[in-house]
């Protein structure tokens, strides 16, 4: 156990942990939370009415919060007029930093040279796809669609996990195979589920008070808090994930041969 805990405790230095989710965060907040504001302004009725209930599920429902999201989310006629088409656009494309800088961590955390850009740029918009949809479903997700707790927990689990696995080998562009990134994929899947729960109990009251000692600037410090803790959990789920996968389940194959990280086979 202690060389493991030094590999990853080496690794964790190496990736950059903070740095790595400061960075994640303030990208999240200046490019992906605006795509948002701009796919639901040009958006059906069910879908913005699912997009707030996610986000209700996720930071609660503090009411002086929740009245200013909705009177963004639901800016009608008038928003569309405001953003145009070519603000659209502009959003999607600025949205890509996010997916660039999430592409970054995991080249860095699987010790890769940078992706072409010709290679990459499909798979940025093909994960904000992805990324979107799966965000709209979440008030569903955390219900167990209807279901309670019981089903709600392991299909957020599974769902997380299957995220993050082909996340990271979209983002590596297939450099990686399948199986090493299992391990990354359900660490980062179930932590990433367990810290959203647990900052159920407290970021619903946090954000109340931000709102009510500071205004509406004290929603912006507690989310970008939230943020920062929650790609703190990603960054050290992935760059974990390359030490697992250098453990024997997850480097041998059935037919006795042993897989490298680069997901090509040799025998032992």
């Amino acid at each position: 156990m202690l060389p493991f805990a030094r590999r990853v405790a080496q690794q964790l230095a190496r990736v950059g942990v903070l740095d790595n989710a400061t960075r994640l965060a303030a990208q999240a907040f200046l490019t992906a939370l605006p795509m948002l504001i701009a796919i639901a302004t040009y958006s059906p009725e069910i879908v913005r009415a699912e997009l707030l209930e996610s986000l209700r599920s996720i930071f609660g429902t503090p009411k002086p919060v929740m009245r200013q999201v909705e009177a963004v989310y639901n800016g009608g006629p008038g928003a569309r007029e405001t953003w145009g088409v070519v603000g659209v656009l502009v959003t999607l494309v600025s949205a890509t930093a996010f997916v660039r800088a999430l592409q970054r961590l995991c080249e860095r955390s699987w010790q890769l040279p940078h992706s072409g850009i010709r290679i990459a740029v499909w798979r940025w918009f093909a994960w904000l796809l992805v990324w979107t949809t799966a965000l709209v479903c979440q008030g569903m997700l955390r219900t167990g669609f209807g279901a309670g707790l019981l089903l709600a927990v392991p299909l957020q689990v599974v769902v997380a996990v299957l995220v993050w696995w082909w996340t990271q080998h979209l983002l590596l562009a297939g450099r990686i195979g399948w199986r090493p990134l299992f391990p990354g994929a359900l660490v980062t899947g179930g932590a990433v589920v367990a810290f959203t729960g647990v900052s159920g109990l407290w970021l619903p009251r946090s954000l109340a008070l931000s709102v009510q000692r500071y205004g509406p600037l004290g929603s912006v410090f507690t989310v970008l808090s939230w943020l920062i803790l929650f790609f703190t959990t990603v960054v050290v789920g992935i760059a974990m994930g390359y030490v697992l996968a250098q453990t024997r389940p997850f480097r041998r194959d059935a037919d006795g041969h042993t897989r490298d990280t680069d997901g090509h086979t040799r025998r032992r």
